[in-house]
């Protein structure tokens, strides 16, 4: 009975040894530090963070709220080495609270300081924008329309030139044709005129 009792005992005492290991494992894991909002649009945002080198981290965890509302939304992902998020579906003009937690094979660490952002609104975006700021896409598709404009002007030039070139070609062709129709004009002309008669001579009738 004792000996029933004593290894129950034991079995309890290293489930518990083992929690607290956990913990303190989990509690030895830093929270992230530098939580950065970049690339902060109107219905998006990026969160940027970093670790204490050495940290066993293998994934995140963050959660993101609506100032003065308390739904939650949150989002984890494991077996990644990222140090980023996308912040999406968020609302113009609203201000949210984010924070980061990092994640090890023991458990998550604690949380980050929260960080207050706010998105713009597009109206204030579009009007805040420099007339000289030209974004990557802008560039791409003032290429693509140059690139458009030369094979238009490309084409053209070639259908000139081939028209230019039948052009002369057909001039040579008459030019070359003109002295043999000269030629021919001066043989009808001759072989249609009548033969010339002698005038004051007599004609003599044959007996």
């Amino acid at each position: 009975m004792w000996g029933i009792k004593g290894s129950c005992a034991a079995v309890l005492l290293l489930f518990l040894a083992y929690i607290s290991v956990s913990s303190v494992n989990a509690d030895s894991l830093s929270a992230p530090l530098n939580v950065t909002i970049k690339a902060l649009e109107g219905n998006s945002a990026i969160v940027t963070w970093d670790i204490l080198e050495g940290d066993p981290v293998i994934g995140f965890a963050i959660t993101q709220q609506k100032k003065d509302v308390r739904m939650l939304r949150f989002i984890q992902e494991v077996n990644t080495t990222t140090r980023s998020c996308v912040l999406w579906d968020l609302e113009e003009d609203t201000e949210y609270i984010v924070h980061v937690q990092s994640i090890s094979m023991s458990g998550t660490s604690p949380s980050s300081e929260q960080v207050l952002f706010r998105t713009p609104k597009e109206s204030e975006k579009l009007a805040s924008k420099s007339p000289d700021e030209v974004t990557m896409e802008e560039v791409g598709q003032a290429a693509q329309l140059r690139a458009g404009e030369l094979i238009i002007i490309v084409v053209v030039l070639v259908m000139w030139a081939g028209v230019i070139a039948l052009f002369c070609r057909q001039y040579d062709i008459i030019k070359d044709n003109e002295p043999n129709n000269n030629k021919d004009k001066a043989k009808n002309s001759s072989e249609c005129s009548t033969p010339e008669h002698p005038t004051g001579g007599l004609l003599r009738s044959k007996v």
